[in-house]
C-alpha cells in the first residue's frame, strides 16, 4: 500500500476478514470458482479504508468515522458497496492469475483471451447484471491506452516491452477500473516507481470536497521528481497530460468528472458517494498522446437519443451492441466471439451518426515508453475505500 498513510495493511486486513466470511468453497489453481459461490453469505471482503485528508483550514475527517449520521448514510448504500467489492474481488484473482503465466513470447490476443476466459468464469458473467466492464487493454511500449489486439494481429510480447494491463469488471453495472504495468526487463522499474506513486498520490490526496485540479498538482509533482536511465540516456518522467482519471456512473466508465495528472483542471470537488478511478500514466516521451493504429475499443454514446437508421446491417449492429453491452465498451473481438461478420462498414455507420463513439489507441512519440497505475476509490460518507487494493498494488 504504498503511499497511504492512516491505514491498516491491506492485505491483512482483507485476509483477516476473508477467513470469517468465506464460505465452505476454495479457490482453484488456476482460478474457475466464481467469486459468489466463494462468499457464499454474498459480504465480499472490504478494501483499503482511509481516512479522508484534513480539510483546507487543517481540520481532521476523523469525525467521518464515527458519526451515527455518516454511519447510517454507509450503510444505506452497502449493497452497492458490496457490488464493487465483489467485482474487485474478482479483478484481484485475475490479475494474480495473470502474472504466474505472462511471459515474453506469448501472443497479446492469447493473453486477453486467456485473461478474459479467466474474468468471465470468475465474475459469474450474466448478460448485463455481471461480466467485463471493457475490453483488456495490453497498450505496449509508446501506446498508453486503447489498444486491444483484433482477429489477426500477430504482435507477441517482447522482453524490452512495457505493458499495460488494464482490464474491468463489474456487477450490476458499478465497475473496477484498475490497471498496471508489466515489465521484465529491470531497467523499466523507476518509470513503474515514478507512476506507482504518483497513482497512490493521487489516491491519498482525493476526497470528499476535494479539488480535481488540487489532485492533478499533487501527481505531477511526485511523476516528475523521478528520472529513469535507459540505455545510456536519463529522461525526466513525464505525466501524459492528455489522459487522465475520472469519475465512474452506472454502465458509465466515464461519469463527468475529469481527474487531471498535471496542474491547472477544473476547481470542480469531489463529491460524497461518488466513484473514482485514479489513473496515472507516465511517459519518456513528450508526455502528450494522439491517436495511432487500427481501432479496436468502442462505445454506445451514453446520452444519445434516437437516431433514424437506414442500413439494415446497421441496425443488427446496434442489437447486438445493446443486448450484450449496453453502454459499456467493447471491441471487435467481442463481436467476433457473438458470431458476428463483416460488420466494420455498419460499425462506421453508427460512428459516423454519433450513437457509437471509436476509442482508437492513444500512442506518444515513437521510441518512448509509458507506463500505467489505476484503482478505484469509493468516497463512502465515512472513509475512503480504495476497493481494488491488492497485496500486488
Amino acid at each position: 500500500a504504498d503511499g497511504d498513510e492512516g491505514e491498516n495493511s491491506a492485505g491483512k486486513k482483507r485476509k483477516k476478514k476473508a477467513k470469517k466470511k468465506r464460505g465452505t468453497k476454495m479457490q482453484t489453481d488456476p482460478p474457475s470458482v466464481p467469486i459468489s459461490e466463494l462468499y457464499l453469505n454474498g459480504m465480499f471482503p472490504v478494501g483499503q479504508e482511509c481516512e479522508y485528508p484534513p480539510s483546507q483550514d487543517g481540520r481532521s475527517a476523523a469525525w467521518r468515522m464515527s458519526s451515527k449520521e455518516k454511519r447510517v448514510l454507509d450503510r444505506a448504500s452497502e449493497e452497492m458497496w458490496n457490488d464493487f467489492r465483489q467485482a474487485a474481488e474478482a479483478h484481484r484473482q485475475v490479475r494474480q492469475y495473470v502474472r504466474s503465466w505472462i511471459e515474453p513470447g506469448l501472443t497479446m490476443i492469447d493473453i486477453c483471451e486467456r485473461l478474459e476466459e479467466c474474468s468471465r468464469r470468475l465474475i459469474k458473467e450474466d448478460g448485463l447484471k455481471a461480466g467485463l466492464a471493457f475490453p483488456t487493454g495490453c497498450s505496449l511500449n509508446n501506446c498508453a491506452a486503447h489498444y486491444t489486439p483484433n482477429a489477426g494481429d500477430s504482435t507477441v510480447l517482447q522482453y524490452d516491452d512495457v505493458c499495460k494491463i488494464d482490464f474491468g469488471t463489474h456487477i450490476n453495472g458499478r465497475i473496477i477500473d484498475c490497471a498496471f504495468t508489466v515489465t521484465f526487463n529491470p531497467k523499466y522499474d523507476c518509470l513503474l516507481e515514478a507512476v506507482r506513486d504518483a497513482t497512490n498520490t493521487g489516491i491519498k490526496c482525493a476526497g470528499i470536497d476535494v479539488r480535481l485540479c488540487d489532485v492533478g498538482e499533487s501527481i505531477q509533482e511526485v511523476m516528475e521528481s523521478y528520472e529513469v536511465e535507459l540505455d545510456g540516456k536519463t529522461y525526466q518522467v513525464k505525466p501524459v497530460r492528455n489522459l487522465n482519471g475520472h469519475s465512474i456512473g452506472p454502465y458509465r466508465i466515464h461519469g463527468g468528472k475529469t481527474v487531471p495528472i498535471v496542474k491547472g483542471g477544473e476547481a470542480t470537488r469531489m463529491e460524497e458517494g461518488e466513484v473514482y478511478a485514479i489513473e496515472t500514466f507516465g511517459s519518456t516521451g513528450k508526455g502528450v498522446v494522439h491517436d495511432d493504429m487500427d481501432c479496436s475499443h468502442y462505445m454506445k454514446n451514453f446520452d444519445v437519443g434516437h437516431v433514424p437508421i437506414r442500413l439494415p446491417r446497421a441496425k443488427h449492429v446496434l442489437n447486438v451492441v445493446n443486448e450484450n453491452f449496453g453502454t459499456l465498451a467493447f471491441c471487435r473481438r467481442w463481436l467476433d466471439r457473438l458470431g458476428e461478420s463483416k460488420y466494420l462498414m455498419a460499425l462506421k455507420n453508427l460512428c459516423d451518426l454519433g450513437i457509437i463513439d471509436p476509442y482508437p489507441p492513444l500512442c506518444d512519440i515513437k521510441g518512448s515508453y509509458t507506463a500505467q497505475f489505476e484503482h478505484t476509490i469509493l468516497l463512502r460518507p465515512t472513509c475512503k475505500e480504495v476497493v481494488s487494493r491488492g497485496d500486488d498494488y
